[in-house]
C-alpha cells in the first residue's frame, strides 16, 4: 500500500470513534473560532476552516449551528490549546493534541495514559521534530496525474500525490489546503473530501512486535477515553 493509505490508516489515527465524541470536540472547536473572531464562516477564515473540517467528518449542521450560537450568546467558556508529545511503546512517537479549561485535570489525564502503558511524556520539541505539518485531502478518484496538473496550475504548493485503489491523498503546505480544495472543487468537480485537514506527518512509519502493538493499541484507546483530547498522531503502521 502507499504513503496515502498509511496518512489515513496511521499517521492521523484520530481519537473519539464514537459519533458523540466527534461532535463534542469539534464543538469546542467551532465556539472557540466563533468567539475569538466574527461568528460568520464568510468573514473567519479559522471558523469557516474548522467548519469545512466537520463537514468532512460527517458532524450534522445543528450541531455546527449550536456551537456558533453559543458564541454569539455571549457564552463565556475558555479553553487553551496543548499540545504533549512522548514516547510509546517500542518504537513508537506520538502527539497529542488538546482543548481543556482544565490544564492540571488534562496533562495528569493523558500522563496517566502513558504511564499505565510503559510509555513516556517527553518535551516540547522531543517528538514534533520528526513530523512535518502538512494539509491533506483526501477523495475518490484514479487519475494521480491528472490532480496533480491541476493543483500545479492553481500555483497549490504539492508536496505529494499518493493513490490506494480508489481513493487519492493529495499532501499539500498546510496554507494551501483550502485553496486546493477549491481548485478541485472547480475544475474536478470533486465534492466530498474524506479527509480535510491540517495534520502531523511522521516523516517514517515503524511497525511493532506484537507485544508492543498491544500496549500501543491500549495506550490510544485510553487517549480515546479522554475527553479533551482531540487529534493523535504517530508513526505507527497499524
Amino acid at each position: 500500500m502507499g504513503r496515502a493509505f498509511e496518512v489515513r490508516k496511521a499517521s492521523m489515527a484520530k481519537t473519539a470513534a464514537a459519533k458523540v465524541k466527534v461532535y463534542s470536540r469539534y464543538g469546542k472547536e467551532i465556539y472557540i473560532a466563533a468567539k475569538s473572531g466574527e461568528p460568520n464562516p464568510e468573514m473567519n477564515v479559522e471558523l469557516a476552516r474548522i467548519i469545512e473540517k466537520a463537514k468532512a467528518d460527517q458532524v450534522p449542521s445543528d450541531i455546527i449551528k449550536r456551537a456558533i450560537d453559543k458564541a454569539k450568546g455571549g457564552a463565556d467558556d475558555h479553553y487553551d490549546s496543548l499540545r504533549y508529545e512522548g514516547f510509546g511503546p517500542g518504537s513508537s512517537t506520538i502527539i497529542v493534541d488538546c482543548l481543556t479549561n482544565n490544564t492540571n485535570r488534562t496533562f495528569g489525564e493523558v500522563r496517566n495514559c502513558f504511564t499505565k502503558t510503559n510509555s513516556k511524556v517527553g518535551v516540547n520539541g522531543s517528538v514534533s521534530h520528526a513530523y512535518d505539518q502538512v494539509g491533506i485531502l483526501t477523495f475518490n478518484a484514479n487519475d494521480e496525474d491528472e490532480i496533480l496538473e491541476v493543483l500545479l496550475m492553481a500555483d497549490v504548493d504539492v508536496i505529494e500525490i499518493e493513490s490506494d485503489e480508489d481513493e487519492i491523498s493529495a499532501i499539500v503546505n498546510p496554507k494551501d489546503l483550502y485553496l486546493a480544495k477549491e481548485v478541485l472543487e472547480k475544475e474536478l468537480n470533486i465534492k466530498d473530501f474524506l479527509t480535510l485537514e491540517i495534520a502531523m506527518l511522521a516523516h517514517e512509519h515503524q511497525k511493532l512486535n506484537e507485544e508492543d502493538q498491544r500496549q500501543f493499541d491500549k495506550l490510544l484507546s485510553m487517549l480515546d477515553d479522554c475527553e479533551d483530547v482531540q487529534n493523535v498522531y504517530h508513526n505507527i503502521t497499524l
